[in-house]
């Protein structure tokens, strides 16, 4: 199993934007694809406008797979272009993390 971390950093004040926009178009065409997501976190201390998400695959080829899925979708795809449009995001990075032997998520 794996986890992939996903932070996106937003221009001050588009964080509600963002986030009302991606419930509405985004989220179920991911759910659709990725499955539930592990959960979505806002910052409130530390580095601000940052969203994170965190989704769980069996292993890179299954995360691929999904992914590869969901960019053939044309309603991803119109999705995405009206996010750029948007100008809320300044950045986004993506981590793949592996959980440790003792770890209660498996």
């Amino acid at each position: 199993m794996i986890v992939e971390i996903r932070t996106y950093t937003c221009r001050v004040g588009s964080v509600p934007l963002f986030l009302e926009a991606y419930e509405k178009e985004g989220l179920p065409l991911q759910r659709e694809y990725l499955g539930e997501p592990i959960g979505w976190f806002v910052s409130e201390v530390g580095s601000l406008n940052e969203v994170v998400h965190l989704w769980r695959f069996e292993d890179m080829a299954d995360r691929e797979t999904r992914r590869a899925a969901m960019q053939q979708d044309e309603r991803w795809r119109t999705f995405l272009r009206s996010m750029a449009a948007s100008n809320h995001l300044i950045s986004q990075e993506s981590s793949i993390y592996r959980p440790t032997s003792f770890s209660k998520m498996q």
